[in-house]
């Protein structure tokens, strides 16, 4: 069991490993080839969107082949994409349909990972082993853009070369390692709109997934505009790109592992306020970028804000559930989802109109999202367990 979940553990690090890689490498290659911009958000819009709406359909498919079979095309067809993407770099059409095969894929692989420990785990472990996939999630995210960053500098193909390997490699292991498990009646499928979802956005609840939603779209906003707002102020290179989201990964651990813990339950609110304060800063530095300090200034706060508010507003969601965890967990991934989709386009195209147009756009957010904050207070319609 411990190397199943070891090995699950690496197929999610790999998944988000794999989304955030491109972050520093595609506006390279969008400016190299003299395409319009857009194509960044557009590209980065067409996996998500690619993931999210055919999750459910995976979801049915896992029940029929079974999970260990679905994981093992998820990788296929993810080292497939990669592939793609890095044989055809010079050809704008064939790297969307490499980035919607990749999209495709690592939905397969999320909902096969996810049904694969449902199964496998007892309601009292299933908790911890969803939070080593949630933690493992989190690592991809943060050392994805600091890979791609470094390899890109060396080669724009690279990185993806590597990824492609790796998973290959990960392939043939998890065809020795992995047995199919037992099917559970009560397992939960993936679904674009959980269960039990209507009822609960019946309650005040409601208004903390609006908050995630608006978190997660400038979070997606600044990871598709901000190498190409450093390109146009200080010619940023790929490497630089990883080494300054190397060390605002590193910030976000901290504010992961350091300050949230810590924070007092009923708390909560007055931390996310404070978050978003820091993020609109953050914000606002972007736009007086002259070198690369104030570049890596401008992200590290950015990030410090930005992730305090997304964990403390996952956290309350959780206890503004009622006890239906899996549905607040449910809609917290559609609403993160959502903003992924939307974000990098949106934020792409405000570039293209001013390039600090975004960023000002942002900070206003930021601000303006505290209010859904005092209006969540101020509603006693609440599915909170005391």
């Amino acid at each position: 069991m411990k190397k199943a979940i070891l090995l699950l553990m690496s197929v999610q690090f790999l998944v988000y490993l794999g989304f955030g890689i491109i972050i520093p490498v595609l506006p390279e290659v969008i400016v190299q080839h003299n395409w319009d911009e857009l194509h960044v958000g557009g590209l980065l819009t067409v996996y998500s969107l690619a993931s999210f709406f055919t999750a459910p359909l995976w979801g049915m498919l896992s029940d029929k082949v079974g999970r260990k079979q679905l994981i093992l095309m998820g990788l296929v067809g993810f080292s497939l994409s990669f592939v793609i993407f890095s044989l055809f770099i010079d050809n704008l059409v064939i790297l969307y349909v490499s980035r919607v095969v990749g999209g495709l894929f690592s939905g397969a692989l999320y909902t096969a990972v996810t049904g694969f420990v449902g199964d496998t785990s007892s309601e009292e472990d299933r908790n911890k082993y969803m939070g080593l996939m949630g933690m493992s999630i989190g690592l991809g995210f943060i050392f994805g853009p600091a890979i791609g960053g470094m390899l890109g500098h060396y080669s724009l193909q690279l990185p993806f070369t590597s990824s492609a390997l790796l998973i290959a490699l990960l392939f043939i292991y998890a065809s020795f390692v992995l047995k199919e498990p037992e099917k559970r009646k009560d397992t939960n499928k993936r679904a674009i709109v959980p269960k039990g979802a209507g009822k609960m956005l019946q309650y005040r609840v409601r208004y903390l997934f609006l908050f995630s939603f608006l978190v997660t779209f400038m979070l997606a906003g600044v990871e598709a505009t901000f190498q190409l707002f450093q390109i146009d102020r200080i010619q940023i290179t790929p490497l630089q790109i990883g080494y300054l989201f190397m060390f605002s990964g590193f910030v976000d651990a901290a504010i992961q592992g350091g300050v949230v813990r810590r924070i007092k339950n009923g708390r909560e609110t007055a931390w996310i306020i404070g978050a978003q304060i820091v993020t609109a800063i953050g914000m606002l530095l972007f736009t007086l970028t002259a070198n690369l300090f104030m570049a890596g200034l401008a992200l590290c706060v950015f990030t410090a804000g930005n992730a305090l508010a997304r964990t403390c507003v996952v956290s309350l969601s959780s206890k503004e559930s009622g006890g239906q965890y899996g549905t607040a967990a449910g809609l917290s991934y559609s609403m993160d989802n959502l903003g992924r989709i939307l974000g990098p386009l949106f934020f792409t195209w405000l570039f293209t109109v001013q390039s600090s147009l975004g960023y000002y756009t942002s900070a206003a957010i930021a601000v303006v999202s505290i209010s859904i904050i005092f209006i969540y207070k101020a509603s006693n319609k609440s599915l909170r367990l005391e």
